[in-house]
């Protein structure tokens, strides 16, 4: 089961790259970014690696792609969409496979909720784990990733204030 799980979100995260870079609209490249880092939380989920997960969805999937839509919609002023709408036959068969899925996760749900939980343990790889590894073994490579995140930072500030004038 597991390794169906991994082969169906490795497809997933493949195939969501593949349409973050061939697709030519930036909006669109930006959701595809988006359900390519989900598609990776989900594969931290299957390593039992929940804090990793959790701060791939509240960090990247999150906060930064906010920030990189924000970003695509001031920078790059869209053309607005004119004309009769190519896909509406699927966004109307769009509503009843909705509405099925949400079935079938509230039959799922409803299943589960009659069997007792197993008693939590503390996975390896928790929060002070990865602490303790990236402050340790990985503090000159964490520290080096932030040098050039601030880089870029200040690349970028230099760039839009040249356009700018």
């Amino acid at each position: 089961m597991s390794v169906v799980v991994f082969a169906v979100l490795a497809l997933l995260a493949v195939g969501s790259a593949l349409g973050l870079v061939l697709k030519r609209n930036a909006i669109h490249g930006a959701l595809f970014l988006v359900v390519n880092l989900g598609t990776v939380a989900a594969l931290y989920l299957t390593l039992r690696a929940e804090f990793l997960a959790a701060a791939q969805v509240i960090v990247y999937a999150g906060a930064i792609m906010v920030l990189f839509v924000f970003a695509i919609m001031v920078l790059i002023p869209g053309k607005e969409e004119t004309g009769p709408d190519p896909r509406r036959p699927y966004r109307l068969l769009a509503i009843p496979v909705g509405a099925g899925l949400l079935l079938e996760l509230a039959l799922i749900i409803g299943s589960r909720s009659g069997r007792a939980a197993a008693p939590p343990t503390t996975p390896p790889g928790g929060v002070e784990a990865i602490g303790r590894l990236l402050f340790t073994d990985y503090l000159f490579p964490f520290e080096l990733t932030s040098v050039l995140l601030l880089a870029a930072m200040v690349g970028v500030l230099v760039l839009a204030r040249r356009r700018a004038t």
